[in-house]
């Protein structure tokens, strides 16, 4: 196993010791709230069976049609319209968004087959949305942090190289200096709390919530979590109520863009987590004797391998290469470039699970027969095709070649939150 799925075997284990642990804590905590809610409930039916003198059956009945009913929105007390244009267009805003209250559901056939379509268009839109405001707030903030930082190598006296006369256009890209990853999460994490706390000061005096309360709804609607056990604006009447209804949504459009941001920025923490982990269970000694990491491939042990093969004689060597039902590939090229000119694209192979992207010693020692060779070589060129078509989409999309990110710490380049950010935080810069 390579050190790639490594780190996804041990993120996958992670997250499901995770799971257990997220469950027992809210079983322990939870559980004895829902015992003492059913003994209440049932001893509400038994008194009011008694009192009124109704069957057990028939009440239930009701029940039942009561909970149909508010399926479709209807509620003891007074509510605001669901499906007329204020309210669907809310409706809309959870479902691109991928809140999905809950609150409100179509509940028509048609309403749901437009509902499909409709959101799988809005949603994949959206996300596109949170990436582009992603990227632009990863550069206004390396840019406000560069200045911050040329500001106090001049207080102290320290030269900082400017490009400002010579070439604009070096001046304001961030080759040179980039920030931390975790300057950056402290301030998207600042970022999200001040308006977390200012939605809940807003939530706790309009909606008559608990301020605890408040802080609950912000994050489980700014994470897109969206329980629907508590939502906004969903009164009737409010006081000032275009006011209110206009604030709660930009509330909701920046807390959510912040805590995506925020998301995706200790994402990048985790997986340099993961990259301590595995590097520490990689065996460091020639002996290959560590019990921790039997599940990785030690590269002393592959070269031996390896150089074992090379002692064969000549005819037994040819004899394996001839049971391959795929040849190898010969290349001149060196390890790692693996380029293809038709139609005028070239790609480097970079992959994290690109077998070319490791050194010639690497590459030698992982060829430790002609069949493996034969699939290796196979895998590298399926490898290299859906590379050039990522690469030939991308280019499309953008109407011109980008600039592409090789393999850096164990970030690949790619789509996605972590190609936006990459090489622009100094935790996935090649110049660390």
């Amino acid at each position: 196993m390579n050190e790639d799925n490594a780190r996804f075997c041990l993120l996958a284990g992670l997250i499901l010791l995770y799971l257990l642990c997220g469950a027992a804590i809210f079983s322990a905590l939870e559980h004895p709230f829902e015992l003492r809610a059913r003994r209440l409930w049932k001893q509400q039916l038994d008194n009011f069976t008694q009192q009124y003198r109704v069957s057990l059956g028939a009440l239930h009945t009701l029940l039942r049609q009561y909970e149909e009913a508010n399926g479709a929105g209807i509620r003891v007390d007074a509510l605001r319209p669901r499906w007329d244009f204020s309210g669907a267009f809310y409706f809309v805003g959870t479902v691109v968004s991928t809140i999905g209250f809950g609150m409100t559901t179509p509940a028509t056939i048609a309403g749901k087959i437009f509902l499909i379509f409709y959101g799988l268009i809005g949603c994949a839109a959206t996300i596109l949305f949170f990436n582009l405001f992603l990227e632009r707030i990863i550069t206004m903030l390396a840019y406000i942090m560069r200045w911050c930082h040329e500001r106090r190598l001049r207080c102290a006296g320290v030269g900082v190289v400017s490009n400002r006369e010579g070439s604009p256009g070096e001046a304001d890209s961030l080759e040179g200096w980039k920030p931390s990853v975790y300057y950056v999460m402290l301030i998207l994490g600042l970022a999200s709390v001040v308006i977390a706390c200012g939605a809940s000061t807003l939530y706790s005096s309009m909606e008559n919530w608990s301020y605890v309360d408040s802080l609950y709804f912000c994050f489980v609607a700014f994470s897109t979590i969206g329980f629907g056990d508590l939502v906004s604006s969903q009164r009737q009447q409010h006081e000032s109520q275009e006011a209110y209804r206009l604030g709660n949504c930009l509330f909701i459009l920046m807390g959510v863009c912040c805590i995506y941001s925020l998301f995706n920025v200790i994402s990048i923490i985790i997986k340099q987590t993961l990259n301590w982990i595995v590097g520490k269970l990689v065996c460091s000694g020639p002996s290959c004797r560590t019990p921790s990491c039997w599940w990785l491939c030690c590269c002393h042990c592959l070269q031996k391998k390896h150089r074992h093969r090379r002692s064969l004689p000549a005819h037994l060597r040819k004899k394996r290469l001839k049971r391959n039902t795929v040849q190898p590939i010969t290349s001149h090229r060196p390890a790692g470039r693996h380029r293809y000119t038709e139609g005028s694209v070239e790609t480097v192979c970079d992959s994290e699970t690109d077998a070319g992207a490791v050194p010639d010693g690497m590459r030698a020692g992982r060829r430790l027969s002609g069949e493996m060779i034969s699939v290796n070589e196979f895998m590298v060129s399926n490898k290299v095709s859906l590379a050039l078509l990522q690469k030939q989409l991308s280019e499309t999309a953008h109407q011109g070649p980008r600039q592409s990110y090789g393999h850096q710490n164990g970030f690949s380049g790619g789509v996605g939150a972590l190609a936006v950010m990459n090489n622009r935080l100094q935790e996935t810069s090649l110049d660390r």
